[in-house]
């Protein structure tokens, strides 16, 4: 079984990423990508497997993985069924080593954290009151934003360095044995998306970027990214018109055509869907005057 290489979109004001999976069964199949992972299973049961390892989870589990691990959670089979009305929760955290900048992991004050962390590349399942302490922290989080979701991260990097409740899943070898390389596609369209947002991308000139046929750039695309490049780009595009909503000079107008939509319905319609509310609502909540659009 190949691992499937994993990418989730950033959003442009939030240097990690905090989301809830949510559905009838947990969707991922076997995976890895280059962030550390936090997973905390809220309800649902199955089997994961990590690396090598093999074990069961419940509601409670709570397991920390390194960059490159592969990884996949199943539910058991009763999740699948039609008549099924069980609900699947989890929250996910993902962080790179370098989100805080290139040396914060080489600080004497981050020394106990790290150890932990690279413990993590064969996974740790986390137990007793850490357990507990990190769930209630991260349940929280998907509701946070701005310094109180840093902080929390921070109440978590402490908690972890300072316990010793946790335990390695994959063997020691695992990773020596099974190192992939990365692929740079993923980094030429990201940089690419970044870099043209503002202006409309056409599938045909993201599938040259990619070298890719169209049909198989759409494939590969959902495949790995969990999302259609359509909808991928219209994440880049909202988080930065989050990030322009705070600037009392521009309209909401100006904004989205600023950030690549051309048509307003549209443009009004993705805000909604991705952050729940309206961008004059957004505008209201950032303390700014909501101007007329």
């Amino acid at each position: 079984m190949k691992a499937v290489e994993y990418r989730l979109p950033k959003e442009f004001d939030k240097s990690f990423i905090v989301f809830r999976e949510r559905g009838l069964f947990f969707p991922c199949p076997w995976h890895y990508h280059p962030e550390y992972e936090l997973v905390l299973v809220n309800k649902s049961t199955g089997r994961r497997m990590v690396g090598d390892h093999i074990g069961s989870f419940a509601a409670g589990d709570l397991v920390l993985m390194g960059p490159g691990l592969p990884h996949v959670w199943v539910n058991d089979q009763n999740y699948f069924k039609e008549d099924n009305c069980t609900e699947a929760d989890a929250v996910v955290v993902h962080f790179m080593d370098d989100f805080l900048g290139e040396n914060f992991f080489n600080l004497p004050e981050t020394e106990a954290l790290t150890k932990v962390l690279d413990l993590s590349h064969r996974g740790l399942v986390i137990t007793g009151s850490t357990r507990y302490r990190i769930a209630r922290i991260m349940n929280k989080m998907v509701n946070e934003t701005g310094l109180k979701r840093l902080s929390s991260l921070f109440k978590i990097f402490d908690i972890l360095a300072n316990s010793s409740e946790y335990e390695p899943l994959a063997s020691p070898s695992y990773m020596e044995n099974t190192k992939e390389a990365y692929s740079d596609r993923f980094s030429r369209i990201s940089e690419f998306v970044l870099r043209n947002f503002h202006r409309e991308i056409s599938l045909k000139e993201i599938s040259e970027v990619a070298n890719m046929a169209t049909t198989t750039f759409c494939n590969f695309f959902k495949e790995h990214f969990r999302m259609t490049f359509v909808e991928y780009l219209n994440s880049i595009r909202i988080g930065h018109v989050c990030k322009l909503l705070s600037n009392q000079d521009k309209t909401i107008i100006e904004i989205a055509y600023e950030c690549g939509f051309n048509n307003l319905a549209n443009f009004n319609r993705q805000f909604k869907r991705l952050k729940g509310m309206t961008p004059k609502e957004y505008r209201k909540l950032l303390k700014a005057e909501p101007l007329s659009a």
